[in-house]
């Protein structure tokens, strides 16, 4: 009798979710957003590191089908790269990767006028340019007498970014606010971490290893069309 219950209940379940997936109606949203990043490199051999900050922004689409899930997509313009930590020294040096960054994200929400929603999915970055600032000549840093060299890979001060293409895995927590009818507010917390290398693992005089990180947060609009 039990057993009968229980599958009474789960097949009633079962077919609320699917009556009120039926009845709901899709939605199509596009937005913008803006803020800033933190970021480092995952080095192997370890590079003592601070987190630079940068900026970021984006267009963003996203589509609703369902009833708490979606799917949203995005064109961002975002600032990594990493900043050495020269710890007593008197040495800075960072360097700047500009990238575009393409994520295609599962969007699960709860709520409805005030929402609170999860981002997560696989993201496509690709290169722009790479600039470096630093207080010596990174060219002839040996030439300095107090310069911290034990213990320490200094390779990466000259070396060139060798992979223009990075790919990982982005997720990210967030809330919105609709403000009117048609007009969303939102803002977000995400973290991205990059499966790719920035330098080949096969030239070992250097890296065997170098993963991005960044940790973003950012306001946006968004606007429902549909």
């Amino acid at each position: 009798m039990r057993k009968k219950i229980l599958l009474i209940s789960l097949l009633a379940t079962f077919w609320g979710v699917v009556s009120a997936q039926t009845h709901y109606r899709s939605s199509l949203y596009a937005g913008v957003k803006g803020g800033l990043e933190m970021s480092k490199m995952f080095f192997n051999p370890n590079v003592k590191q601070k987190f630079p900050m940068g900026a970021t922004a984006g267009v963003t689409f996203r589509y609703v089908e369902e009833a708490h899930f979606g799917l949203q997509a995005e064109v961002n313009f975002a600032q990594r790269g990493w900043e050495y930590n020269f710890e007593e020294a008197p040495y800075s040096y960072r360097r700047t990767l500009n990238y575009i960054d393409v994520p295609v994200l599962a969007h699960i929400y709860f709520g409805s006028r005030g929402r609170f929603f999860f981002n997560a999915g696989p993201q496509v970055s690709f290169l722009l340019s790479d600039s470096y600032s630093a207080n010596f000549d990174i060219y002839d840093f040996s030439a300095l007498p107090d310069f911290p060299r034990n213990d320490r890979t200094n390779s990466q001060f000259t070396a060139v970014p060798q992979n223009k293409l990075d790919y990982g895995i982005a997720a990210g927590l967030g809330g919105e606010f609709n403000v009117a009818s048609r007009h969303i507010i939102s803002l977000e917390a995400r973290f991205y971490y990059g499966l790719g290398n920035l330098y080949k693992p096969e030239h070992a005089v250097m890296f065997r290893a170098s993963n991005q990180m960044g940790i973003s947060v950012t306001a946006g609009y968004w606007f429902k069309f549909k």
